[in-house]
């Protein structure tokens, strides 16, 4: 078994245009370098410097890794991983 990814829509010219990929189980970090093995282009998307961009949300089985250990969170075998690209904008 291995880690569900969830790819957001812009994410997906990336990653052939699939929407959910697998990933081997380890840190958030270490999943984000497995998938750049994969899919090039899309660690400089997530990570600067070994921390996950802070426009960038992840998910952890529903859980926001910011309030776990960030980008030393573990994920294991099964578990489910969203990536959220923040929104922004927006006018008065």
């Amino acid at each position: 078994m291995a880690v569900k990814v969830r790819i957001p829509t812009p994410l997906q010219k990336l990653t052939q245009g699939s929407e959910e990929v697998e990933g081997k189980p380890g840190t958030v970090i270490e999943l984000i370098n497995d998938l750049e093995k994969r899919y090039p282009g899309i660690a400089e998307r997530l990570s600067e410097g070994g921390k996950v961009r802070r426009f960038v949300n992840l998910y952890v089985n529903e859980e926001d890794i910011r309030f776990a250990q960030a980008e030393q969170t573990l994920v294991k075998d099964g578990d489910e991983v969203s990536i959220v690209p923040a929104i922004a904008g927006g006018s008065c």
